[in-house]
């Protein structure tokens, strides 16, 4: 699990703005969940400065998520039990 950053404003019922840690980018389409790992939704926009980076979360249900309550992400590899497979040269 990452830091995805802290949740800025809700524009709409089921859209959701934060604002990232640049260190800490997300990829697009993270799953992300709030401090209880619940699911809150997907990552699917990413955009803003380079230093200060802002993301949008489309939600499952309604947001009730807080204004500055930390979210956390799992990759997509992480959600799809996707694990690499080393291959040999030929």
């Amino acid at each position: 699990m990452n830091v995805v950053g802290r949740a800025m404003s809700t524009p709409g019922r089921r859209m959701l703005i934060i604002q990232c840690d640049a260190a800490q980018l997300p990829g697009l389409y993270s799953e992300v969940t709030d401090h209880k790992m619940r699911p809150v939704g997907k990552i699917v926009d990413i955009f803003g400065n380079i230093k200060a980076p802002y993301a949008t979360v489309i939600c499952r249900e309604r947001c009730d998520i807080k204004p500055n309550e930390k979210l956390y992400a799992k990759s997509t590899t992480e959600t799809k039990g996707y694990y690499p497979v080393h291959r040999k040269r030929m």
